[in-house]
C-alpha cells in the first residue's frame, strides 16, 4: 500500500513536471511563430529588403497601411550593440572578481553575506535601475564630467552593467565551485600560491561556466528596454563616442509602439525589432549550448 502510494505520487510529480516543461515549449514556439507573422510583414507586405532594415541609417516608416516609408534600423542595432558591449566590458571583471572572492577568498563571508547580497540585485525592478540612474548617474556626467546633457551611451551601459553584474556573478560562482577539488589540492602540492591557483588552474578549468555567464548577461543586457530608455537619450543618431545620446532596439519599440497604427508601415517594423530581437536571443541560447557541450567533451 505504502509504496503503491509513493509511486502514484512520484507518476503524479512527474506528469506535472512534464506538463509544464511542454507549455512552456509550446509558448516559446507560438511566441516565435507569432513574431515572425507580424515582424515579417516589412518584408513582405512593405516590400522592404532586409538589407535596408539592417544596414540602412534612414529610418522614417509611414503611420500608413500602403508604405511608402523608410524602415532602416542600423542606428538602433549600433546603439543597442555598442551599449551591451561596453556594459558587459564594465560588469565582466567585477563579475569575475566577486566570483572569486565569495568562493575562494574569503567563502564564509561569501556564502553567508555576500553571494545573499549580490542575489538581491536580481530582484531589484528595473525601472528602479532607471530611474537612479536619472537621478544620480546622468547629473553628474553632465555637471561633474561636463558631458553635455547627461543621457549618452556611457549611462546606459553602466545601468546595464550593475543590472547584468549579478546574473554573470551567480553563474561564474556556481562554474568555480564545481571545479574539482582535485585540481586545486594537486595546485598547492605543486607549490602554487592562492593566485596561480586561481588564474592558472581554477579560471581555465572554469572557463565554460564564465562563457555561459558572460552570454547570458549579454542576453539580459539585450533585452533590456525601460532602465536604457530612461537614461540613453533616445536620440536618432550614431552616437560620435560614449558620452553621445543615441537610441537601441528596445528603447524605440517601447517608446513608439503605443502610438503606431496597428497594422500599419510604422507598427510592422517595430514589430520586425521585436522579431530581431528574438532571433538575437535564440542565437544567444545557442551559444550556450554550443559552449556547454564543448565543455562537457572537453572535460
Amino acid at each position: 500500500m505504502f509504496k503503491n502510494g509513493m509511486f502514484q505520487k512520484e507518476y503524479l510529480g512527474r506528469t506535472i513536471v512534464t506538463i509544464c516543461g511542454f507549455f512552456m515549449i509550446v509558448l516559446t514556439f507560438f511566441i516565435g511563430i507569432f513574431l515572425v507573422y507580424k515582424g515579417s510583414g516589412t518584408f513582405t507586405k512593405y516590400g522592404h529588403s532586409i538589407t535596408e532594415f539592417l544596414f540602412s541609417s534612414e529610418w522614417d516608416p509611414a503611420d500608413n497601411f500602403t508604405g511608402g516609408g523608410k524602415v532602416g534600423a542600423a542606428i538602433y542595432i549600433f546603439g543597442s550593440i555598442s551599449t551591451c558591449m561596453l556594459a558587459l566590458c564594465i560588469a565582466t571583471p567585477f563579475s569575475i572578481a566577486s566570483a572569486i572572492f565569495m568562493t575562494m577568498i574569503s567563502p564564509k563571508l561569501g556564502k553567508r553575506i555576500y553571494r545573499p547580497a549580490v542575489e538581491i540585485f536580481v530582484g531589484i525592478p528595473s525601472v528602479v535601475y532607471g530611474w537612479i540612474g536619472l537621478t544620480i548617474l546622468v547629473p553628474v556626467i553632465r555637471d561633474r564630467m561636463h558631458q553635455g546633457f547627461g543621457f549618452s551611451v556611457l549611462a546606459a551601459s553602466i545601468v546595464l552593467a550593475v543590472m547584468i553584474f549579478p546574473s554573470i556573478t551567480t553563474v561564474v560562482a556556481d562554474a568555480i565551485e564545481n571545479v574539482p577539488k582535485e585540481y586545486i589540492e594537486g595546485s598547492y602540492a605543486l607549490g602554487s600560491t592562492r593566485w596561480q591557483s586561481i588564474y592558472r588552474i581554477i579560471i581555465p578549468t572554469a572557463k565554460t561556466g564564465v562563457l555561459t555567464g558572460v552570454i547570458l548577461g549579454l542576453a539580459r543586457a539585450f533585452g533590456e528596454a525601460l532602465a536604457v530608455a530612461m537614461v540613453i537619450g533616445k536620440m536618432r543618431a550614431f552616437p560620435k563616442n560614449i558620452f553621445s545620446p543615441t537610441s537601441n532596439l528596445t528603447a524605440a519599440i517601447t517608446s513608439d509602439m503605443g502610438g503606431a497604427a496597428n497594422g500599419g508601415e510604422y507598427n510592422i517594423a517595430l514589430w520586425t525589432m521585436a522579431l530581431l530581437l528574438f532571433v538575437i536571443s535564440l542565437l544567444f541560447i545557442f551559444i550556450v549550448h554550443f559552449i556547454t557541450r564543448s565543455g562537457e567533451k572537453h572535460a
